[in-house]
């Protein structure tokens, strides 16, 4: 079996590389700070890409490294991996104006615990970009999917900015959309937790770049630090965990694709790899910049909030090792 990328796969990546490349500079992450709507202008040039989140998993991976290599601040995750799956699960018709671009929204699950399963209960927590989005899709303990425009939201407060996350409140009027059973409600969330390790291993691995050109022009008793063993032992081992978690997200991708068995595990093995591969980028990153790298003048803060905070979404490292524990006793 051939696990390369097809020529149409190189060519969406490359293709998205460069976009993102001239249109999300640090600048706009900054900017995206202290106002969310700094990065509409470059949500509009993604928008033609939402198909992908109901498309082969291994071309939504594609792009969505690419998204994580710049921290795009852009509702693509929620509206592409999240809701426009729970649309096409539940047929509602209103997905053709997600596809084109027309409408963004995300999806309402977790409760108080913060787990992504179905409940009862009426406030939903860490609802990605509900303040932003034009509609909310509630799940509820039966399935049941109700779609609501602007609900009363909380942001909550945490380390990443370009992915803010809000407490909704669903017990308001909405709009009956239908009922999504466990299961395809357990294939979307199994999509979506793949594509966020793709993006994830995008963003350890601009961490890791940034953090190897670093190491080759910061002098330190006449020579580059990039010199030193013990920094070239911590560039090694970050490159390792980066490349062991794209491996990891592809494998998992591909047998997504294939309808494979595996599917299950080699999803926990993906996030947990990819949650492995950045934490580790954020932490021997920020210690090879020194002091260089805790100053918000710098860049590196942009990218390691958004690592950290991504490694908890969906569960954390310790949540995925957990489950695969299970499956293997």
């Amino acid at each position: 079996m051939n696990f390369s990328l097809t020529d149409d796969q190189e060519l969406l990546r490359d293709s998205a590389r460069h976009l993102l490349e001239h249109q999300c500079p640090p600048a706009l992450l900054r900017a995206h700070t202290d106002d969310l709507t700094a990065a509409d202008d470059l949500w509009h040039l993604l928008d033609d890409f939402v198909p992908l989140g109901i498309g082969p998993l291994v071309d939504l991976c594609v792009f969505m490294e690419a998204l994580g290599s710049v921290a795009a601040p852009v509702p693509f995750f929620s509206t592409a991996c999240l809701y426009a799956p729970v649309l096409e699960a539940i047929g509602e018709h209103d997905l053709d104006s997600v596809l084109d671009g027309h409408a963004t929204g995300t999806v309402a699950v977790a409760g108080a615990d913060g787990v992504w399963h179905p409940n009862a209960e009426s406030r939903k927590t860490f609802v990605p970009d509900a303040a932003r989005v034009d509609l909310v899709a509630a799940v509820n303990a039966d399935g049941a999917v109700t779609l609501l425009a602007a609900p009363p939201v909380r942001r909550i407060e945490t380390l990443d900015t370009t992915r803010p996350l809000y407490d909704v409140e669903t017990a308001v009027p909405g709009t009956s959309a239908g009922v999504i059973s466990r299961a395809a409600l357990d294939d979307v969330l199994l999509r979506a937790t793949v594509a966020l390790a793709a993006e994830m291993v995008g963003t350890a691995r601009r961490l890791f770049d940034m953090t190897l050109a670093y190491a080759k022009e910061r002098i330190q008793f006449d020579v580059p630090i990039g010199s030193f063993q013990a920094v070239q032992h911590k560039l090694a081992d970050m490159s390792l965990d980066v490349e062991r978690a794209w491996s990891a997200v592809y494998y998992a991708a591909m047998a997504v694709d294939a309808g494979d068995p595996d599917r299950t595990r080699a999803m926990h093995v993906a996030k947990a790899a990819a949650g492995e591969a950045a934490r580790r980028a954020a932490k021997d990153g920020i210690q090879i910049h020194g002091g260089i790298g805790f100053t918000m003048e710098h860049d590196l803060h942009l990218f390691l909030r958004r690592a950290l905070a991504s490694e908890a979404l969906l569960g954390t490292t310790g949540d995925h090792h957990d489950r695969l524990a299970e499956l293997l006793f």
